[in-house]
This record gives structure tokens, C-alpha cells and sequence, in this order.
């Protein structure tokens, strides 16, 4: 697997690299939405121990070793949202994460491995929205996206007009990435009119920027629920769907991910329309990465593992990838305290 996350002709002029979104030899767009279709909800049907046995499949299959390891450990960095969501979150510690998405592995680690050319950086970072401009400028000239967490994160139940303000200060202070949250109960309540309404106005709210949609599938009970809510957020324009806040019980899970991008798949198949998929929360050790990465080539394909498609939220992850690599070039592991994110 070529590991070419970034290209570019020095190195603070960093620009994504971008191939052809292909599915079944049709040539994919961006999502910009569609009205919302109730027969296709209504036909959503999920089987749910079909899809626990393919997600154990993962695991116990896909032992990746040596260069082939390495070469997904650095695809995955590139498609890291690296995260801090913390009541204790500064700006200094947020200055930090940005350092770290800039240069996401040590110096020495970059010259063994050979990949300086490609000037390796996170997919993103992610922050409240009061560090918003604090990260903006850490990144300036990396071409790094800031994403914000915003409607109320991580309930979604304050007043829609709250929320709806709060995604547009959001943009205002130089977010192009909006990480939604949608309202549980809409789900729940089976009203899929008002939950595709919600996320059009926050979509709409955006402008520019993308939209991911949360979906906070640990408390949406069952894998149809969670196959439904996906449906609706695609329709409603949602640039990719996200599986949670991290702050549920339960978060990220490969029956919940293979669910989801099943119906980004149909969905592309439908409207050849293309829908990016973040799993996110509980994604802590290289080895996961690895499976998410091939559960993504698997159900959609080689486009899918750009960082334009497919992202992983999470805080601890790229310590745990960055002390794997160390091991590839030493044969020794090196304590998890050497490789500090913020």
C-alpha cells in the first residue's frame, strides 16, 4: 500500500491529496443532499448477526507486518482527527495538539522510515468552539483543517435557535469542519422529517464548511436505528456521518462502522453521491486502526482511505501508532510517556 498522504513541493505548503472517487466504476460527487425519501427508511433493514460475524472477522484476520504495517500506520495518521475535549482544555494545551498534527511523529522516526518528502500531518484537529482561533492560528500555513464540535455537543439538546448560532459562530471564527450532534429523540420517536429538517439547517448553517453528523449510535438501541439515522443525514446533505461524541457508555464499534458505511455505500450506488465515515471514542491502539482502515478498503474501496473520505476521531490513538513505528525501526518498544500528544 503506497502511503502518500500529503503531496507537496515544500514543507509548509501542504495540500490533500486527492484521487478519483470511484464506486462500481461510476465516478462519485460530493454529497449535497437530496429530499428526504421515506420508502427508503422504511426499507432499511439490518441483520444483525450477519454483521457481528463479519465485524469478528476483522480482528482475527488482518495481520499486517513489517513495511505493510508501517505504510497503514502512517495512512492512518493522515487520517487522524487528532481530539482533546477536555473540561480542562487551555489554549496552551490546544497550541500543543497543533504542534503534534503539524509533526505527528519524531524526527528520527521520519528520517529511518525515508518519508521527510511527505510531510506527514493528522487529517485535523478537533476542539471546542472557545479554542477555535487559538487553533487556527497554530496551524496556519499547514493546510491542517480545524474542526469544532457544536449543537449543544455532546446532547444536542439545547434550543435550535442556540444551536443553529452556535455552528455559525463557529464558522465565523475559522472552522471549516462542524461536527454536529443530532437529537437522540427524533430517532427514537421514529420522526425522521423532523431530524432530516435539523440537520439541513445546521447543514445550511455551515456555508463552506463541511458537516460531519454525529449519530451517538452507543444510545440509539439497535443497528436499524443507527442504518436509519444514516440515511437521514445523508439525505439531508451531511458531508460524513460520524458515529459519536466519545462521550457515550459505548462508542465506536466495527458492527456500528460496518452498518454505516453499508449505507454509504447503497447510498452512493442510489445518487452517486460520495459520504465520508468517522468512527470516533474507543479507538486507542495501533492495531484498531488497522482494522478500521481494512473494514474501509473492503466495503468502499481505495478513495475511501483519504483523509477526504474517512477520518478517525481520537486523542490517545496516535501515541500508541507512534510508539509501533518506533518499534519497526529499533525492535524495541519505547514507553508510552516518550511520545506525548499535548
Amino acid at each position: 500500500m503506497a502511503v502518500q498522504p500529503r503531496t507537496s513541493n515544500n514543507a509548509s505548503a501542504h495540500v490533500v491529496r486527492t484521487i478519483p472517487v470511484v464506486l462500481n466504476g461510476r465516478a462519485l460527487e460530493p454529497n449535497r443532499g437530496m429530499s428526504l425519501n421515506l420508502d427508503w427508511i422504511d426499507q432499511v433493514r439490518v441483520n444483525t448477526s450477519a454483521v457481528e460475524r463479519r465485524a469478528a472477522t476483522y480482528p482475527a484476520r488482518r495481520s499486517v507486518k513489517k513495511e505493510n504495517q508501517a505504510a497503514w500506520l502512517l495512512r492512518a495518521i493522515a487520517c487522524i482527527d487528532l481530539t482533546t475535549l477536555s473540561g480542562d482544555d487551555t489554549a496552551d494545551r490546544v497550541r500543543r495538539l497543533c504542534a503534534k498534527a503539524r509533526n505527528p511523529i519524531e524526527r528520527h522516526i521520519v528520517e529511518g522510515l525515508g518519508i521527510e518528502e511527505l510531510h506527514l500531518t493528522t487529517g485535523a484537529v478537533c476542539v471546542y468552539h472557545a479554542f477555535i482561533e487559538t487553533a487556527v492560528k497554530a496551524l496556519e500555513g499547514s493546510g491542517i483543517p480545524v474542526a469544532a464540535v457544536s449543537t449543544g455537543f455532546p446532547a444536542g439538546l439545547s434550543p435550535l435557535t442556540e444551536r443553529i448560532a452556535e455552528v455559525k459562530r463557529s464558522v465565523e471564527a475559522g472552522a471549516s469542519e462542524i461536527d454536529i450532534v443530532i437529537k437522540r429523540a427524533h430517532v427514537f420517536n421514529g420522526d425522521w422529517q423532523a431530524l432530516y429538517d435539523e440537520i439541513a439547517t445546521f447543514k445550511a448553517a455551515c456555508g463552506k464548511a463541511h458537516l460531519k453528523a454525529i449519530l451517538g449510535t452507543g444510545d440509539l438501541m439497535t443497528l436499524r436505528n443507527v442504518a436509519r439515522a444514516s440515511w437521514v443525514a445523508m439525505m439531508a446533505g451531511a458531508d460524513f456521518i460520524k458515529t459519536s461524541t466519545g462521550k457515550e457508555a459505548v462508542n465506536a464499534t466495527l458492527p456500528v462502522s460496518i452498518t454505516m458505511v453499508r449505507c454509504i455505500r447503497e447510498y452512493a450506488e442510489r445518487t452517486g453521491m460520495a459520504v465520508g465515515f468517522k468512527p470516533a471514542g474507543g479507538i486507542r491502539t495501533a492495531k484498531q486502526s488497522t482494522d478500521w482502515l481494512a473494514m474501509m478498503k473492503d466495503e468502499l474501496g481505495r478513495p475511501w482511505l483519504e483523509p477526504s473520505l474517512f477520518r478517525i476521531g481520537a486523542s490517545g490513538l496516535l501515541n500508541d501508532i507512534e510508539r509501533q513505528l518506533e518499534h519497526h525501526l529499533t525492535g524495541r518498544y519505547s514507553a508510552g510517556y516518550r511520545h506525548p500528544v499535548a
